[in-house]
């Protein structure tokens, strides 16, 4: 498993000093609050590639999905980004996104929150199951779909969510893959 996250600064505005969650050590992580995330991810998708016949514009394609992905996320106030380094055709990874969602953009309580995820969903016409789990850490809406599984988790004090927002493009969000994402989120604690 691998250290514990460090964003202090991010959450002790939210009543949590910070969290800890525990990935698999296959798990590449990028920290996307220091400067060089874009030199690690460039280093994970080329380790990807090596040794394997990976044609140059899947590597290519890999690199910029990941890439956009990452900044997305960071518009969005994401921290981390982990990628499963077991990747077998230098397709693209299981990934996890983790985020922070301040109080104000969605609704505080998790079960409105949860209602307004599935207004949305209707809306575009994807097909998710939502409802409320409740983790060690505390209450959270799960959101899942076919290759994605989403949970956001109310921080301390109720003052925003803890998203973690897992992607399985290939393989898919069941069986084994599922278990180990919510595995992972299971092990969700705060620091305060």
């Amino acid at each position: 498993m691998s250290e514990p996250s460090e964003s202090d600064a991010a959450l002790a505005t939210a009543g949590a000093r910070d969290y800890r969650l525990l990935v698999p050590r296959e798990w590449f992580r990028i920290d996307l609050l220091q400067d060089r995330w874009r030199r690690q991810l460039r280093t994970f998708v080329e380790k990807q590639a090596v040794g394997r016949q990976v044609p140059a514009e899947l590597t290519r394609n890999v690199w910029v999905t990941l890439r956009n992905t990452a900044e997305a996320g960071r518009a969005r106030g994401a921290m981390e980004f982990y990628l499963l380094t077991l990747s077998r055709n230098g397709g693209l990874p299981a990934s996890l996104l983790v985020s922070l969602m301040p109080p104000g953009e969605t609704p505080a309580d998790p079960e409105a929150f949860a209602a307004w995820i599935e207004v949305r969903e209707s809306e575009d016409g994807s097909r998710r199951e939502v409802e409320v789990v409740d983790l060690a850490a505390g209450p959270a809406v799960r959101v899942l779909g076919p290759t994605s599984l989403d949970l956001h988790v109310v921080l301390p004090g109720g003052t925003g969510y803890l998203s973690l927002s897992f992607s399985a493009p290939v393989v898919g969000m069941s069986g084994p893959m599922l278990r180990l994402c919510e595995a992972i989120a299971s092990s969700l604690r705060w620091v305060v």
